[in-house]
C-alpha cells in the first residue's frame, strides 16, 4: 500500500462466527498490497473497557472502531485499520481492535484465549487494557493467554527454559503496553510516589521462597518478565462524569477531564515514537504479505484445534517467502536470458558464460528476498531449477542451431537438388561438375553467420544423406562415360572408314578429274593445234598477202620510179 493511500475506516479482519475464527478475504487483499514494513498495534482486554476509544485516538479520528455503550460486547472478532505511520516515513501503521474478553454470552471461554493469543502473535506493540488496577486476575489472564510452556513457543518443544533462553525469539515478541482505565489508586509505595512504570514492575516482582504457593505466584510474573522485556504502563483517569461516558466518542476534548485528555495524548505519543516494526526471529521485518501469511497460519492452527506455534508460522512464512524468492529469481533469470541470449550462439561457451552471469544475478535476487532457508533447501531448489534452465537453453540452442543450419542448407543446396532432379548431372563428366558445385555451395554455407554449434554436424549429416545421390551421379557418369567411349570408338572407326571411303572416292574423283583434265588438255591441245594451224595458215596467208602487198608495193614503187624516170626522160626529150 503506497504511503498516500489509506483505508477510510476500519474493516473486519477476522470474524468470530459461532466462536469460530474466519478470515475476511477483502481485508487480506488490503494486507497483501502493503509492501512497506508494518507497525502492528493490537489492543486486548475485557469488554466494555474503552479499547476502541484508544484505537480511534491512535487513528487520529473520533469515529472508526465501534465504541459501544451497553453491557453487550460490541466488537466481534478482530478489526483492522491501516494507514501511513503518522511520524515515521515508509512505514504502515496497522491497528487491530479485538473483541472484549469475558463476554458472558460466550459459551466457550477458550475462544477468548484464541483471540487474545492471535492479537499478541500478530502485533509488534501489544496493548493490554484493564480496569482500575493491576491485580492477580489480570496477571493470570495474561499468563493464561501466553501459556509459555505450550502456546508461545519458538520451537515445537514446550520446555520453558529452552524458549526463554532464546534471545532471538524474545526480541521478536511484541512490546507490552499495559493501560489501566478509570484508575483510582494513589501511585505510592511505602509513602513514596512512584511512576506508572514502577507500579507495573512492582506488580510483576517475584517473591522469595520455594514453596508451591510462591512458585504459583511467581510463574506468571516470570513468564511476563521474560517474554515482555519491553514494558510500559499508562494510567487513565475517568474520562468524564459516568452519565456522559455513553457518549464518549461524541464528546469534545474540552468536555473531558483535562488529565484524561493529557494521558491519552501521552499514550498516543509513546506508541508513535516507540513504534517497533513487526519482526520475526532473525530480525525478519514483516510487511503486509508476511503479516497475511502469519495470520493464515495461526488461524488455521487455531481452527484445527492446535495451538499456534511461532516456529510453524515462521516456517510457513519461509515456505511462502522463499518459494516466492525462488520464483522471483527464476523470473529475473528468464527475463535477463530472454534479453541477452540470441539463439543460436556461435559457441557453447558463449551460452554458458551468459548463463553463469545471469545465474549469479538470480542468486543475488533470491538472497535479497529469502530468509530462514534452513539447510539452503530453497537455494538448492533454485540451483536445481537454474541447472534445468541451463540444460533447457542448451537444448534450445542445439535445436535453434539445427533449425538455422537446416534452413541454410535447404536454401543453399536446394537449387542443386533441383538440378539433380532435372538430370543436369546425369551425363558423362556430370560427377565432376556436381562435386565442383558442392564445394562452391559448402563455401557459401561456411560464410553464413550465426549458425551455432551444430553447424559442422548438420552439414556433415546433410552431406552423408546425399552420399547416395553423389554415388548415383558417379555411377551414371561412369556408365555414360563408358558408353560414350564405346560410341566414340565406334564413331572413330566409322569416321575412319568413312574417311577411307572418302579418300578412295577422292582418289577416284581425282583420277576422274585428272582424266577429264587430260581429256580437256588433249582437246585443248587439239583445239590449240587447230588454232595454231589456223593461225599459221592465217599468218601464212597474211604473210603471203603481205608479200604480195610488198611485191605490189615494190612494183608500184618501181612503176613510180620508172614513171618518174620516163617523165624525166620525156622532159629531157622535150626540151
Amino acid at each position: 500500500m503506497a504511503s498516500e493511500i489509506h483505508m477510510p475506516g476500519p474493516m473486519c479482519l477476522i470474524e468470530n462466527i459461532n466462536e469460530q475464527l474466519m478470515i475476511n478475504q477483502e481485508a487480506l487483499k488490503i494486507l497483501s498490497a502493503i509492501t512497506q514494513p508494518v507497525v502492528v498495534v493490537a489492543i486486548v482486554g475485557l469488554y466494555r473497557t474503552g479499547k476502541s476509544y484508544l484505537m480511534n485516538k491512535l487513528a487520529g479520528k473520533k469515529h472508526g472502531f465501534s465504541v459501544g455503550s451497553t453491557v453487550q460486547s460490541h466488537t466481534k472478532g478482530i478489526w483492522m485499520w491501516c494507514m501511513p505511520h503518522p511520524e515515521k516515513s515508509n512505514l504502515t501503521l496497522v491497528l487491530l481492535d479485538t473483541e472484549g474478553l469475558g463476554d458472558a454470552e460466550k459459551v466457550d471461554k477458550k475462544n477468548d484465549t484464541q483471540v487474545f493469543a492471535l492479537a499478541m502473535l500478530l502485533s509488534s506493540i501489544f496493548v493490554y487494557n484493564t480496569m482500575n488496577k493491576i491485580d492477580q486476575e489480570a496477571i493470570d489472564l495474561l499468563h493464561k493467554v501466553t501459556e509459555l510452556t505450550n502456546l508461545l513457543r519458538e520451537r515445537s518443544s514446550s520446555d520453558l527454559d529452552e524458549v526463554a533462553d532464546s534471545a532471538d525469539f524474545v526480541s521478536s515478541f511484541p512490546d507490552l503496553v499495559w493501560t489501566l482505565r478509570d484508575f483510582f489508586l494513589e501511585l505510592e509505595i511505602d509513602e513514596q510516589v512512584i511512576t506508572a512504570d514502577e507500579y507495573l514492575e512492582n506488580s510483576l516482582r517475584l517473591k522469595q521462597g520455594t514453596d508451591q504457593t510462591v512458585q504459583n505466584f511467581n510463574l506468571p510474573r516470570l513468564c511476563i518478565q521474560k517474554f515482555f522485556p519491553m514494558k510500559k504502563c499508562f494510567i487513565f483517569e475517568l474520562p468524564s462524569h459516568r452519565k456522559k461516558l455513553a457518549q464518549l466518542e461524541t464528546l469534545r476534548d474540552d468536555e473531558l477531564d483535562p488529565e484524561f485528555v493529557q494521558q491519552v495524548a501521552e499514550f498516543c505519543s509513546y506508541i508513535f515514537s516507540h513504534s517497533k516494526i513487526k519482526a520475526l526471529p532473525g530480525d525478519i521485518k514483516v510487511n503486509g504479505p508476511r503479516l497475511e501469511s502469519l495470520m493464515l497460519t495461526y488461524v488455521n492452527a487455531i481452527n484445527s484445534g492446535d495451538l499456534p506455534c511461532m516456529e510453524n508460522a515462521v516456517l510457513a512464512l519461509a515456505q511462502i517467502e522463499n518459494s516466492a524468492a525462488v520464483q522471483k529469481a527464476i523470473a529475473h533469470y528468464d527475463q535477463q536470458m530472454g534479453q541477452k541470449v540470441q539463439l543460436p550462439t556461435e559457441t557453447l561457451q558463449e551460452l554458458l558464460d551468459l548463463h553463469r552471469a545471469t545465474e549469479r544475478e538470480a542468486i543475488e535476487v533470491f538472497m535479497k528476498s529469502s530468509f530462514k532457508d534452513v539447510d539452503q533447501k530453497f537455494q538448492k531448489d533454485l540451483m536445481t531449477q537454474l541447472e534445468a534452465k541451463q540444460e533447457d537453453f542448451c537444448k534450445q540452442n542445439l535445436q535453434a542451431s539445427w533449425d538455422r543450419c537446416s534452413a541454410l542448407l535447404q536454401g543453399i543446396f536446394g537449387p542443386l537438388e533441383e538440378e539433380v532432379n532435372q538430370g543436369i548431372y546425369s551425363k558423362p563428366g556430370g560427377y565432376h561438375l556436381y562435386i565442383q558445385k558442392m564445394e562452391r555451395l559448402k563455401k557459401n554455407y561456411y560464410q553464413e553467420p550465426r549458425k551455432g554449434i551444430q553447424a559442422e554436424e548438420t552439414l556433415q549429416k546433410y552431406l552423408m544423406s546425399k552420399e547416395s545421390v553423389s554415388d548415383a551421379i558417379l555411377q551414371t557418369d561412369l556408365i555414360l562415360t563408358a558408353k560414350e567411349k564405346e560410341l566414340e570408338e565406334a564413331r572413330m572407326k566409322a569416321e575412319a572408314a568413312q574417311a577411307e571411303a572418302q579418300k578412295l572416292e577422292e582418289i577416284r574423283r581425282q583420277n576422274q578429274l585428272m582424266m577429264e583434265q587430260r581429256e580437256r588438255l588433249h582437246q585443248e591441245q587439239v583445239r590449240q593445234m587447230e588454232r595454231d594451224r589456223a593461225n599459221w595458215l592465217a599468218e601464212q596467208q597474211r604473210a603471203q598477202e603481205r608479200k604480195i602487198q610488198e611485191e605490189a608495193k615494190r612494183l608500184e614503187e618501181r612503176l613510180k620510179a620508172e614513171n618518174r624516170r620516163l617523165q624525166k626522160t620525156l622532159r629531157r626529150l622535150f626540151r
